[in-house]
């Protein structure tokens, strides 16, 4: 029987894509892995990190069995995709922000970028922006505020609806401009766990694109035999992370467990 699909993310963000696969192959095998002793991602050197994520996923393929690795991770997928192809000898999918198919929804021709200070400012983001959007108005927003509030939301905390106003009023102004935003990249993973929050808080009605759908499909494209699977649904973290529990239960996910690295940090 071939072995799971393994989700990877720094923290609970790839929950947001875990879900899109649960959506588009209900019997499909999950299992799910996170780094959450070096979140966040976007404050640590670039070299070291690809070496971090490579470790990480290469201990997490091993821990479930994985026939597939997703990287639901803007960041991670930006440094280390090719080093993971190159390690690994299972299928890797990566995540990109949605500026394509956000430039294709779009009719005012304003599209917001709502990501991380990583995201937000890599060359490889710009190179989307000219491949895919070069006749549109490209509105970035640094939102890293969102991941702590998801993830401390994931850990059962209240979500601060005035901390994540505060984070995007520079968004609903772009709502006012000529021509008017009327589009959104959710440019990071841990915001689609958010959308809800942020459609009530929205001064106008816009499109949410993310890239859960586009990686759900890319997922069938090379491993189809994995929808009809056994449900896993194990969980690993690099850092106890007990509050967690609840959270991962409710995207059908065990209890993490500690994941054992050959030179844990």
């Amino acid at each position: 029987m071939p072995g799971p699909v393994l989700v990877f993310d720094s923290g609970v963000g790839g929950l947001s894509v875990a879900q899109s696969l649960r959506q588009h192959y209900p019997h499909a095998s999950l299992c799910y892995a996170c780094d959450n002793a070096w979140l966040p991602y976007g404050l640590r050197d670039d070299v070291v990190l690809a070496k971090r994520i490579v470790d990480v996923c290469q201990a997490a393929v091993a821990a479930c069995q994985a026939s597939v690795l997703v990287v639901a991770c803007n960041t991670a997928s930006t440094l280390a995709l090719e080093a993971l192809r190159q390690a690994l000898s299972v299928p890797v999918i990566g995540t990109v922000p949605a500026i394509k198919p956000a430039a294709q929804v779009s009719t005012t021709r304003h599209i917001g970028l709502l990501a991380t200070s990583a995201t937000v400012n890599r060359p490889y983001t710009q190179g989307l922006i000219e491949s895919f959007a070069s006749d549109c108005r490209v509105t970035r927003l640094a939102a890293d505020p969102l991941v702590v509030e998801a993830e401390a939301w994931l850990a059962g905390k209240p979500l601060n609806a005035a901390h994540i106003q505060q984070a995007l009023a520079p968004l609903w102004e772009a709502t006012q401009a000529t021509p008017a935003l009327d589009t959104v990249v959710l440019g990071c993973t841990h915001f689609p766990l958010l959308q809800p929050l942020l459609v009530s808080l929205s001064p106008v009605p816009l499109a949410w694109v993310d890239s859960g759908d586009a990686i759900a499909r890319r997922v069938g494209q090379v491993a189809a035999t994995l929808i009809s699977s056994v449900p896993d649904g194990r969980c690993f973290t690099t850092a106890p992370a007990a509050a967690l529990a609840d959270g991962m239960a409710r995207y059908g996910f065990s209890a993490p467990q500690l994941l054992a690295l050959p030179d844990a940090d």
